[in-house]
């Protein structure tokens, strides 16, 4: 018999399970990366909504600019929907608050829908709620480009399209962390999310590009190109995407599940008992041993935090404020207000700082900002994996924390090249927030006293990023607050948020450090009935 081909041997080295594993990997991946590339354009037009002013002094016959940027220019014929200080209305003076509104706008709508999202979410099948999502997304991406095409100045146009952009949007997150929490147990989960996290990064350096390409030319398409590929994407997911192993008929995750191989039959056995049999049951020792009452013992099998559930079915939907009560939900999720208030600051007003300091246009300044989000795919998976390594989610988010917050004074005090500082402060600033966005979500909202509950996830998902995403509204807000009176003030206020950040995982550093070769996931003391 002849050898198989190269190829071929490839392929049959993987067991099915293995592949549809790796197809929803990549499938979800790319999903989430389309909504982000529909996120940047806002930042890269933001330079060419306000270009430059252009007064003419007849006292010395000459131009004069009142924009940041400096040096003289040549009188230019303008077309009829634009002036010669950009687009109306974000030709005044004001420019910066007008385009921080459009970012507050956006993000505060996000914040808000996506609590509602994780519970809308958990009631509704995944690839639907995600298609919806995700047409609806790409529609109002578009829409915000179709002002340029139809001459649309009013203000009003552009925020009422932003707020729905935002809510739409918040289908996204919880519906794939969701889904991928469905198909890979918690071994190496920081390493597996970590690399998966990098979509955020993708999809901002594809949005970069996508966007710098015709900014200077015709910045509508900036956004309909963006939104086109988000509702082509919902198409994809409508067709492909499987919310669980079970539907193909796939191992479940808990026999995938590496750690723990001596309770694992255990954990299987726990789905089938009656709630007498479960509330009799002493606790694991690994169950006892995270966020303790004073940090200094285990905590007693007795103290543990006992959630009602709808009917008591493992299978139930938990509550908003039953999810709440699982210890570190509350610390972890504001702890990512303040790192996504970095992170979403630099997202929405690098390009626009670089343009200004460095006198770029807007599609050369959309470029050199990718080198933040490229400096972003390795921190978030170094950080997954020093936190498997270490086997402390909270300790590692710290560490990284506590870094960053020098290089967030990036301008002014950078020892490195602006090349190596960008990269470096991305690495920094996006670690923390991946790994809490998606490693730590995961691990608190399908811990194992959950039974395999997905619905827990999702609500947990959406609590942590929903927090994270106040900050996300606010960091672009106060940026455009700030900016007036200095760019130096920006930068002291992101070194700020982080030390808040860091000064909410105190508590949960400690008590990690007490409790060593404890991981987040099966440290909760939690029990449902």
């Amino acid at each position: 018999m002849a050898q198989l081909p190269a190829g071929i041997r490839f392929i049959i080295s993987f067991s099915r399970d293995q592949w549809y594993r790796a197809f929803i990997f990549i499938l979800t991946f790319l999903l989430y990366a389309s909504f982000h590339l529909s996120r940047k354009p806002i930042s890269i037009v933001k330079g060419e909504l306000h270009k430059y002013c252009a007064a003419w002094d007849e006292a010395d016959g000459r131009f004069s600019s009142q924009s940041s940027k400096s040096g003289s220019v040549a009188p230019r014929q303008l077309p009829d929907n634009e002036t010669d200080c950009g687009w109306a209305p974000f030709d005044k003076n004001n420019y910066q608050q007008l385009l921080g509104a459009l970012d507050y706008s956006f993000l505060c709508a996000y914040a808000v829908g996506m609590y509602l999202s994780g519970i809308i979410g958990e009631r509704l099948p995944i690839r639907y709620y995600l298609t919806f999502g995700m047409l609806a997304s790409g529609a109002f991406t578009a829409l915000f480009g179709l002002g340029y095409f139809y001459s649309i100045h009013t203000f009003g146009f552009y925020v009422l399209t932003q707020v729905i952009n935002g809510l739409v949007q918040t289908t996204g997150w919880p519906s794939v962390v969701t889904c991928l929490g469905n198909w890979f147990g918690k071994g190496r989960r920081g390493l597996i999310m970590g690399v998966w996290n990098s979509h955020t990064s993708v999809g901002n350096i594809l949005g970069s590009l996508i966007a710098g390409y015709w900014v200077s030319t015709c910045w509508g398409l900036s956004f309909v190109v963006p939104g086109a590929i988000v509702a082509a994407m919902g198409i994809v997911c409508f067709l492909f995407l499987i919310e669980h192993p079970k539907d193909v008929r796939c191992s479940s995750t808990l026999l995938m599940h590496s750690e723990g191989s001596e309770n694992g039959t255990n954990r299987l056995r726990l789905q089938k008992q009656i709630l007498k049999t479960e509330k009799n049951r002493p606790l694991d020792p690994e169950m006892q041993c995270l966020l303790l009452s004073d940090g200094k013992g285990c905590i007693h099998p007795n103290h543990v935090v006992i959630l009602p559930a709808d009917g008591g079915s493992g299978t139930a939907a938990i509550s908003f404020t039953g999810a709440l009560k699982i210890p570190g939900v509350i610390e972890f999720s504001l702890c990512l207000l303040f790192a996504k208030l970095v992170s979403y600051t630099f997202l929405f007003w690098l390009p626009l700082y670089i343009t200004n300091v460095d006198h770029l246009d807007a599609k050369k300044a959309g470029e050199l900002s990718t080198l933040f989000d490229v400096g972003g795919i390795f921190g978030g998976i170094l950080a997954g994996v020093i936190s498997d390594r270490l086997e402390k989610r909270a300790s590692t988010c710290g560490l990284m924390l506590l870094l960053a917050a020098p290089t967030d004074t990036l301008p002014f005090s950078a020892p490195l090249s602006p090349t190596a500082m960008l990269l470096l402060s991305g690495a920094l600033v996006s670690g923390p927030y991946a790994l809490i966005t998606t490693a730590v979500s995961a691990d608190l909202g399908t811990h194992k006293s959950l039974k395999g509950n997905a619905h827990a996830l999702s609500t947990v998902t959406a609590i942590i990023d929903g927090t994270g995403s106040v900050g996300a509204a606010l960091g672009p807000l106060l940026a455009g607050l700030l900016s007036p009176s200095g760019w130096s003030n920006v930068f002291y206020m992101l070194m700020f948020a982080d030390a808040c950040a860091l000064l909410f995982l105190i508590r949960l550093i400690h008590k990690e450090l007490s409790c060593p070769g404890s991981a987040t996931g099966d440290q909760v003391p939690f029990k449902e009935q």
